[in-house]
């Protein structure tokens, strides 16, 4: 049975009345929900009220649900819109995505920097994380959050497509110029 199959006949568990199929779509989806949301917003324990949230609404509008597209693209969906609206009534800027405190990326960092170790080098990669969190967050909202879900949240263009209600060609377009000003203000550093 495939990721999507399981989805599906869990939501219609949960359509029929059982509660506890719910239970294990969110222990299936809350570490990426929660990752999703701590992207955009920056207080660790806000984000997992916000997560909670988004999964409150899901419950919510799961009679709706009509598998038009996959149960975590939808979901995703619900997450981004209850993060933007939060974000929207704290009028709080959106966590700059490259330095948030996700364990696996930090550990990642970690493990590079080891083999970089002399000053200039920690340095410029510090520079550098710190450079290209400040062009994703200075971004407008489109394309950071089509940068945001392809790079780090590693969706497809056809799951962006969905997540953001636009077509494909607008996500590759978005994705295209957040990259382009991305590198504009990494290339300096790197020259």
């Amino acid at each position: 049975m495939g990721d999507n199959s399981a989805d599906v006949a869990l939501v219609e568990r949960v359509q029929h009345g059982d509660k506890k199929a719910y239970d294990l779509l969110v222990l299936k989806y809350q570490g990426k929900i929660i990752k999703l949301v701590s992207r955009f917003v920056r207080d660790p324990s806000d984000a997992l009220d916000v997560a909670q949230e988004a999964f409150l609404k899901a419950y919510r509008a799961l009679p709706n649900f009509r598998g038009e597209s996959a149960f975590y693209t939808w979901l995703y969906r619900i997450a981004i819109n209850t993060a933007k609206n939060y974000l929207a009534t704290m009028s709080r800027r959106p966590l700059e995505a490259m330095t948030g405190s996700d364990e696996d990326g930090e550990q990642e960092i970690e493990d590079w920097q080891s083999d970089w170790e002399t000053p200039e080098n920690l340095l410029l990669t510090e520079e550098i994380q710190q450079t290209i969190a400040r062009a994703i967050a200075g971004l407008p909202e489109d394309l950071r959050m089509a940068i945001t879900l392809r790079e780090l949240e590693g969706m497809s263009y056809e799951e962006i497509a969905t997540v953001m209600a636009c077509p494909i060609g607008t996500v590759r377009s978005r994705i295209f110029r957040a990259r382009e000003a991305i590198d504009g203000k990494l290339r300096p550093l790197l020259e």
